[in-house]
């Protein structure tokens, strides 16, 4: 297949039969939550990898297949072209975001973890005719403005210079979860989407549409259905129910540090919440401010991004307040797994900061289920087109 922009003569026909399951590659695979996602929607998950064995003993506890099930545990410059199935529809690549978020480096696509992504778009390049006709990235939003909008832009056009057009959206996980968790997808496709959807929107926020706008890129917007609406609650219903004996409870010293450490505002919040007639819950995150170690409560009834638990910033407690009392502890990896969309997950074989690094370094199941129900099924659905119908419709 000619890896010239727009050039799609030669995609063969892999529309699948009636009774089968679309084949996904699974790059970046961690603990199989877009697995999960992916095979709610009706795909299935012929290949993936990973480079951290701990994330694969999570994995393989999860799926009863995974022996048997191509999971590649190592570094993915060190997966190879002849290692892929050849019969997939699907290339999904939650690649690493250290270098993307505004809590890392923003070294950006060129530094550190987040090169990975390079060596991903290596491999669909060396596919060829057996490229799949569908790649999603997925990476927090921070992509957007990394350098400027540079390597956003850089990654649209290496998706182009493979023969695909390009979608990007943000979805926020609270759509679905009581977890805030934007999120970016670049959904890139061998054949544009039928439908167009122009406006700027929920899914396509301002902040986009600078890429759309471009006339160097080949961008499609496609018209998907509103998603949920916003969360405003829900953390309670979620929170994992311990006795008060409960030894993950902080002792009486440890709780009045934390109150101490409050600020007039965030004392005040908890105060007024401690003394009310019922059990309520939030979260707490352990910030640095003026080189003293601080915590603050959201005010809202629902929880901050999960993160990887490399330390106690990162980490987020758990705040019970109610009945003149407070009761303060770390989030468990059930809590984690809720929070996640997974609460059916198998933590039997895993240890606290194992789960915890896990989940937070993952994507939420009902997002990528929402996204493969509404875009990636329709689209792998559709029969490849022929002649002049092939033609690639530019955006921007």
């Amino acid at each position: 297949m000619s890896a010239v922009a727009g050039s799609l003569e030669d995609v063969p026909n892999l529309t699948p039969g009636p009774d089968e399951r679309p084949k996904v590659l699974e790059f970046f695979a961690g603990i199989g939550l877009a697995r999960l996602g992916l095979e709610a929607a009706g795909f299935e998950v012929s290949w993936a990898n990973d480079y951290e064995p701990a994330k694969f003993e999570m994995y393989k506890k999860q799926f009863e297949n995974a022996d048997k099930h191509n999971y590649v545990v190592g570094d993915i410059h060190s997966v190879s072209v002849d290692q892929l199935p050849k019969n997939a529809t699907v290339a999904w690549a939650s690649s690493p975001c250290t270098d993307l978020s505004l809590a890392g480096s923003r070294g950006g696509l060129q530094s550190g973890e987040s090169m990975a992504f390079w060596h991903f778009v290596k491999l669909l390049a060396e596919l060829e005719e057996d490229r799949p006709r569908i790649a999603v990235l997925e990476n927090v939003v921070g992509l957007a403005s990394s350098h400027g909008g540079d390597d956003l832009t850089a990654a649209i056009k290496a998706f182009n210079s493979l023969g695909y057009s390009v979608d990007v959206l943000t979805i926020d996980a609270r759509r679905f979860v009581p977890q805030s968790r934007p999120r970016l997808f670049v959904v890139a496709s061998l054949e544009t989407p039928l439908s167009a959807d122009e406006k700027p929107n929920e899914l396509r926020p301002a902040f986009l549409q600078s890429f759309f706008a471009d006339p160097s890129l080949r961008t499609h917007r496609a018209a998907l259905p509103a998603p949920p609406p916003i969360m405003t609650t829900g953390l309670s219903d979620t929170v994992e129910q311990m006795g008060d004996d409960d030894s993950r409870w902080w002792d009486g010293e440890r709780v009045n540090k934390f109150e101490t450490s409050l600020s007039t505002i965030q004392l005040d919040r908890v105060n007024k919440l401690k003394s009310a007639g019922e059990f309520t819950y939030r979260t707490a995150y352990r910030r640095t401010r003026n080189g003293v170690a601080t915590w603050e409560v959201r005010p809202d009834d629902i929880s901050g991004c999960l993160r990887t638990a490399r330390g106690g910033s990162s980490k987020q407690a758990v705040v019970r307040l109610g009945l003149g009392d407070i009761k303060v502890r770390w989030m468990t990896p059930l809590e984690y797994a809720r929070l996640m969309g997974a609460g059916d997950f198998d933590l039997s074989a895993a240890r606290t900061n194992q789960a915890l690094f896990a989940f937070g370094d993952a994507v939420a199941v009902p997002v990528v289920r929402w996204l493969s129900e509404n875009y990636l099924r329709p689209l792998a659905g559709r029969p490849t087109t022929s002649d002049h119908s092939r033609e690639v419709v530019h955006d921007g």
